[in-house]
């Protein structure tokens, strides 16, 4: 592991706007060579404002974002925070995605 590779979760209160409305994308991600690549990405989902959960597996090679879309720009706004969270680290990421269902996560007032 490199000396500046470790990285703390980052922790975000939500607002209840954030969960109004809520849809899933399934993102696929390349570049990630271990557990802190993937919290690091997490990092850089969950601190878009209207994201409320993100899982990332670095095995997989996958995300999948809970949203909503009302709130935040849009997939690519996603697309790009993964590109992002490795700037600065030696990192690259990229993502797509591989599966979107918008009514998958969909919960109007949870």
């Amino acid at each position: 592991m490199e000396h500046n590779c470790h990285v703390e979760p980052l922790e975000r209160k939500f607002v209840t706007a954030e969960y109004q409305k809520t849809d899933v994308a399934l993102l696929a991600i390349s570049g990630m060579g271990c557990p802190t690549c993937a919290a690091r990405i997490r990092n850089g989902l969950i601190s878009l404002y209207g994201v409320t959960d993100v899982t990332v597996n670095h095995i997989t090679g996958s995300a999948r974002v809970v949203y909503n879309p009302d709130l935040m720009a849009s997939i690519p706004a996603l697309i790009e925070a993964v590109a992002q969270a490795g700037n600065g680290t030696g990192h690259i990421y990229h993502a797509m995605p591989f599966e979107y269902d918008g009514q998958e996560g969909e919960n109007n007032g949870r």
